[in-house]
């Protein structure tokens, strides 16, 4: 009987284990870099690759990064809201474009829209890797001293924008310069 016993035990915590991580939302995966400085760049713009763009250059106002590509068939679906939160001016959205054919990201934002004040090109994947991006699309609010304050894995929402993103931005700005 004991020999059963064993078995059906480990079984049993196995499920349970299995069953505790089902309920978590695999959207709110952790950050190490919540309340902890923006890693470092310093890479070529999209559209001018001979111009770059540093942290060093954000330092002093809020700002919004989104990790996307144009192979990527989430970001396509998340591009619209994307487009309508440029389009209210609250804060820079900056692309940072992952492993992508720089001509394949022109055309996709040329088609698309493009909702960034810049996009830069992540072309190795270091920039996005050391960012602790587990895949795109991923989203980072920083704050004026540089500091990242939100991070959302997968796609953005309305309900994330209007409900998560946007007030935290608002928040940041009204706190004033470091």
């Amino acid at each position: 009987m004991k020999r059963f016993l064993i078995p059906l035990i480990v079984l049993a915590a196995l499920l349970a284990l299995l069953t505790a991580g089902l309920r978590h939302d695999p959207r709110r995966l952790p950050s190490a870099l919540i309340g902890k400085p923006a890693p470092e760049f310093d890479l070529p713009r999209l559209h001018e690759p001979a111009q770059r763009l540093s942290t060093q250059h954000l330092r002093g106002q809020v700002w919004i990064m989104n990790v996307w590509a144009s192979w990527c068939e989430s970001c396509r679906d998340e591009h619209p809201l994307l487009v309508d939160l440029a389009r209210q001016h609250i804060a820079p959205v900056l692309g940072l474009n992952y492993k992508d054919d720089r001509q394949n990201a022109l055309q996709w934002l040329a088609d698309a829209g493009d909702p960034y004040t810049s996009s830069i090109v992540d072309r190795t994947g270091q920039t996005a890797i050391d960012f602790g991006v587990y895949g795109v699309p991923e989203t980072f609010v920083v704050d004026r001293a540089g500091v990242v304050r939100y991070r959302e894995a997968g796609p953005l929402t309305r309900a994330r924008i209007d409900g998560e993103i946007l007030p935290l931005v608002r928040k940041l700005q009204s706190e004033g310069a470091p």
